[in-house]
């Protein structure tokens, strides 16, 4: 049995290698919150409260082109809208759990925290909400402080946003999604909605991650119940 400290040691553990890989993320979020406008407080505020990088960067990229409330909400909401597959994912296992367990689980729950968290349970067959947290907030305060470096050197560096750092977006994702690839469904899952996005990207700009998110889980449904 693992004790409550061996399972926050566990858990800066496991989060802390995609922690550090979303620093570039972190720092490009910061950069163009502050060349879109933003004051000091207000692009930190994001990254403390609204705490989702692939959201922060399409609101920040619609509030620069001048889109409206609605459109920025409902772009943030169809980008956002897998943590709603998470939450009923672990649903069994922190239903039980005491409302504020809940709270704090449900707020600093990322791509990330989701990943490795699944990952323990796959290794301990028990879910530890001390792991899952710890996770959570290690990551949260690198996010915040990679955050606040892009802040810092987007008022002092020009054109930082042109170094490339998106490409820690496509990584991460890399590095969370490929270890779980491991049967011919989830395989035809990522492929599919891979090959949708890419198609429609051009064709559907505003939707094309929605559509492609149906073809993917389309796809693997079929291809589930085909090899059973």
């Amino acid at each position: 049995m693992i004790t409550s400290k061996g399972n926050m040691l566990q858990g800066i553990f496991d989060i802390f290698p995609l922690a550090l890989s979303v620093v570039p993320w972190g720092i490009l979020c910061g950069t163009i919150s502050v060349d879109i406008g933003f004051t000091f407080w207000q692009a930190q505020a994001m990254s403390m409260f609204v705490f989702a990088g692939a959201a922060q960067l399409s609101a920040m990229s619609l509030f620069s082109a001048g889109a409206g409330l609605a459109s920025i909400s409902s772009s943030v909401f169809a980008i956002s809208s897998r943590h709603i597959l998470y939450s009923v994912d672990l649903r069994k296992e922190v239903y039980a759990l005491p409302l504020k367990w809940r709270i704090s689980l449900a707020y600093f729950l990322t791509d990330e925290v989701y990943a490795v968290t699944k990952s323990y349970l796959y290794r301990y067959h028990a879910f530890s909400p001390i792991y899952s947290l710890t996770a959570g907030v290690v990551f949260y305060l690198i996010w915040n402080l990679a955050t606040f470096a892009g802040i810092v050197l987007g008022q002092n560096i020009n054109d930082l946003d042109k170094l490339g750092l998106d490409f820690a977006i496509v990584a991460v994702f890399i590095a969370i999604t490929a270890p779980n690839l491991k049967n011919k469904p989830m395989l035809i899952t990522s492929l599919s909605s891979a090959a949708s996005a890419i198609y429609l990207k051009n064709i559907y700009p505003d939707i094309y991650i929605v559509i492609a998110s149906i073809v993917g889980m389309a796809s693997g449904y079929i291809a589930s119940e085909a090899l059973k």
